[in-house]
């Protein structure tokens, strides 16, 4: 058996050294994962702003490569399993690369999603989120996009395609013409156009948002650098 007594000096100092590392980095994972808790414990406390920041802090650890997982195991499962009370809900793409609870560092019980093909306020998306914010509580409602957005790009060719993709084309023509055929461009104002579409056509959410009780935001993910770029509204 190989004992510390038995390495060479040179072998005990990478030993040393290794330990003291992985100690490091252990107690700097706990720390991380220790302010999250914290954080999150207090999301019921927040202002809408306030949950806004700590959506972008999230997102911060995420492009850092320094995440903290929180509220990823079953005991969370567990402990929302009676009751949710989300603190933000988003609108986003229904795009595979696009995980919203992993991109904002979030777990179980956070985030309220609804997702779909460009990001797009359909009307039964729309009623997701009036549940989400009037009902649940949600304080942020957030309308993400993200570069090489595929359903934007064919709204913006608008050529034929078989099924029902198309119907989808209606709801995102108007930031097509606004960005005057830019694909990148249109992304963002689609961004804006569904943000003010989930104001307008819901008397719910307008009315949340006059209260100040909700906050509406948009973003763009960035898929090559993970960050999400926010968007100016209106």
């Amino acid at each position: 058996m190989c004992t510390i007594d038995s390495l060479s000096t040179n072998s005990r100092r990478r030993w040393l050294a290794s330990m003291v590392a992985g100690g490091m980095a252990a107690s700097w994972h706990a720390s991380l994962a220790s302010h999250a808790q914290a954080a999150q414990s207090a999301a019921e406390g927040m202002s809408p702003a306030q949950a806004l920041d700590f959506l972008q802090e999230g997102n911060s650890r995420f492009v850092a490569g320094k995440t903290a997982a929180p509220n990823r195991d079953i005991d969370r499962l567990r402990e929302v399993a009676p009751r949710q009370t989300p603190f933000a809900a988003f609108l986003g793409c229904a795009d595979s690369r696009v995980p919203i609870e992993i991109v904002f560092d979030q777990g179980f019980g956070d985030l309220f999603v609804s997702r779909i093909a460009g990001n797009v306020a359909a009307t039964e998306n729309i009623a997701s989120l009036e549940f989400a914010t009037q009902v649940l509580g949600a304080k942020v409602l957030y309308v993400l996009g993200h570069t090489s957005c595929g359903a934007v790009a064919a709204a913006a060719k608008a050529e034929p395609v078989p099924g029902q993709i198309s119907a989808l084309f209606q709801l995102i023509r108007p930031a097509v013409r606004a960005a005057k055929g830019d694909v990148e461009a249109a992304i963002r104002e689609n961004v804006k156009l569904q943000a003010q579409t989930l104001v307008e056509a819901s008397t719910v959410i307008s009315s949340l948002v006059s209260a100040g009780k909700v906050l509406v935001a948009g973003g763009i993910f960035d898929l090559q650098t993970g960050r999400v770029e926010p968007v100016r509204l209106g």
